[in-house]
């Protein structure tokens, strides 16, 4: 530790004093998404690339990069949209060379866990991957020899004297932090100062002696990368409304980002603000009783504790609800780094002392792990509840959630093998796995509940409550042949009969068994049904804690969706439909100047126009 670190207002000198001090072979850690001090490793990635005789290597996870369109329709709906959220924000320039494949030979970058599916077909990012739990990264890292870690920090002068946040990235620095003041790794932790981001208190609040450098300049000022909000469908609020009936009253939560963890708080807030709707929707998707964990439909009393690896603006929905309220240690939640949306960070900023003394960051460690304090920990963390999403789910009960069988990394492990271990370490937990029962893959509807797969995250020994929007499987203790009855309870109709043949096949559950009859209609059609009454009274929105899109934006999502998923043939059946309709309304001329299309002036642009006026009616 120093006395005061050195203050910079220019990135490149900043770089010339890490040079300075730790010579120029550099292991440079930038910790996950938010936290990474841009204009520092841009600046070490501009030297290294000018001078050969600088070895770097660049180890972090979650590089974020506003979205690329990859067609001609994305990129007029996109366009806006990343000026509007991300035109602010400085990419990272060791990702672009990655992505365009011109690393130099003295530069090397590795990563834990990529953007979901942004990385998939550039070979170098595959091959430098590293396959690591969250909790083990740290460690990974310092027997790299990390000896310069950069991070983006929240500055406040108190009494005259300056201190920094660690804000949005407590996670794996505070563990740096620890081992370097226990001896047994050594390196410069540098500071960026952004005014953006919000000042933590509590462990994250830190004193300027840690840093060696800071560099704090209006010029390396920048606005905040922000996740827009995503619509919720009907399926993911089905199994948001079954994940809430398995949450107990007294209990700790954690979940991860997504709309599915969306639908999941919101579906908690319906049971806790508006019990009889929230029962009576329950009713409806699951009319006949079929056992498995018990089911919890009363409001809140004494009310959840939070503990997540991530921080995820639900959280503050929860706390707003009356349900995020029972403290530990003072705190009602503990989270190890946070991502959000531009409202998120700003309700993080302007928020009273009292309540966010009560969010606490701190270590990855904490978070995703028991060890340390166990007998505390068990008795914090009661009646746990840990909820996740996957990609696919074995009816064996395999998850797959970060890669594809071919060896291909999606995104990585995280941290939902520790909560897994967790919810079978502690006494009275379970880990929740929820997944869309299908998806769309090459115009086509696929079954995410598989016989098999090539690949998984979280093997079939560990396996507990899996839920998709036909219901819950608790496999939990149970026997093959059970555990597989249990997966086609859940599987949607249209795919039941292959799956339970192949079972058969194998052996694996007897020739003579057949799926209940209530069980065999697990259609998307059943599930708009049953969730008709609460669409219609407004209780089930799109958008259920705000949209970062227009009026237009919201209205062209579902249609683009459409048409992304649309084989050719039925692109052309729509382009055929709109150009047999009538003219549009003032709602599609709105959206198709939104897309620059109202008068088009090119053959491409009047079909893109049929496209998109079709795909609009379909969509209503």
């Amino acid at each position: 530790m120093t006395a005061a670190p050195e203050h910079f207002e220019d990135a490149e000198a900043i770089v010339d004093a890490i040079i300075r001090d730790v010579g120029r072979k550099i292991v440079l850690a930038l910790p996950l998404g938010l936290g990474k001090a841009n204009h520092v490793a841009n600046a070490l990635f501009a030297r290294a690339v000018a001078d050969p005789s600088i070895d770097l290597s660049i180890y972090t996870a979650l590089t974020l990069e506003a979205p690329k369109a990859s067609s001609e329709l994305e990129r007029r709906f996109l366009g806006p949209v990343a000026e509007r959220l991300f035109g602010g924000y400085p990419a990272l320039a060791y990702a672009q060379a990655a992505r365009a494949g011109k690393l130099p030979p003295n530069i090397h970058v590795s990563e834990f866990f990529f953007l979901a599916g942004r990385w998939l077909s550039v070979p170098g990012a595959q091959q430098n991957y590293i396959s690591a739990n969250y909790t083990h990264a740290a460690r990974f890292l310092m027997e790299r020899g990390v000896n310069v870690v950069a991070q983006l920090v929240s500055k406040r002068v108190v009494d005259g004297e300056t201190r920094y946040s660690l804000s949005c990235n407590t996670d794996l620095t505070l563990d740096f932090l620890s081992a370097r003041a226990a001896g047994t790794t050594s390196f410069k932790l540098v500071g960026q100062v952004n005014s953006e981001l919000p000042f933590m208190p509590g462990e994250a609040d830190v004193s300027r002696g840690i840093f060696s450098h800071v560099l704090d300049s209006a010029a390396t000022d920048f606005q905040l990368f922000a996740t827009p909000k995503e619509p919720v469908s009907l399926a993911e609020y089905a199994t948001g409304l079954h994940v809430a009936r398995l949450i107990p009253d007294g209990g700790t939560l954690q979940i991860g980002i997504g709309r599915m963890a969306d639908a999941a708080v919101k579906s908690l807030i319906l049971r806790h603000k508006d019990n009889a709707h929230f029962r009576e929707a329950a009713a409806r998707l699951l009319p006949v009783a079929d056992g498995g964990p018990a089911r919890e439909d009363a409001p809140f009393g004494e009310g959840l504790y939070g503990v997540s690896e991530m921080f995820v603006e639900a959280f503050l929905e929860l706390i707003k609800a009356g349900i995020l309220k029972r403290e530990v240690d003072g705190a009602l939640l503990h989270a190890a780094f946070f991502l959000g949306s531009r409202s998120f960070y700003r309700a993080l900023r302007e928020m009273d002392e009292a309540t966010l003394s009560r969010l606490q960051m701190t270590a990855v460690s904490f978070t995703n792990e028991l060890y340390g304090d166990e007998a505390l920990k068990t008795r914090q963390r009661a009646k746990a509840r840990f909820v996740n999403n996957a990609m696919m789910v074995t009816l064996l009960g395999s998850t797959v959630s970060d890669g594809l069988e071919d060896g291909r990394v999606v995104s990585g492990v995280g941290g939902q093998f520790n909560f897994v271990d967790q919810a079978f370490a502690l006494p009275d937990a379970r880990s929740i796995i929820t997944l869309g029962a299908t998806r769309r893959s090459g115009g086509k509807t696929v079954s995410n509940i598989l016989w098999s797969y090539g690949h998984s995250t979280i093997p079939r020994h560990l396996r507990d409550i899996v839920v998709t929007e036909y219901g819950v499987a608790d496999l939990r203790g149970k026997s093959d042949r059970d555990t597989i009855a249990a997966m086609l309870s859940i599987a949607d109709s249209r795919f039941q009969p292959e799956l339970l043949l192949r079972a058969k096949e194998a052996g694996k559950i007897e020739k003579s068994f057949e799926i209940p009859r209530h069980r065999r209609d697990n259609t998307p059609a059943r599930i708009a049904a049953a969730l008709a009454p609460l669409s219609a009274r407004g209780l089930i929105p799109p958008f259920p804690f705000g949209s970062d899109f227009t009026e237009p934006e919201l209205e062209l999502m579902p249609a683009l969706q459409k048409l992304k998923s649309a084989s050719r043939p039925g692109l052309l059946a729509r382009a055929l439909k709109g150009f047999v309709s009538a003219a549009p309304n003032e709602k599609e001329a709105a959206c198709l100047a939104r897309m620059g299309l109202l008068r088009p002036s090119t053959g491409a642009e009047r079909l893109y126009r049929l496209l998109v006026l079709s795909a609009l009616r379909e969509a209503r």
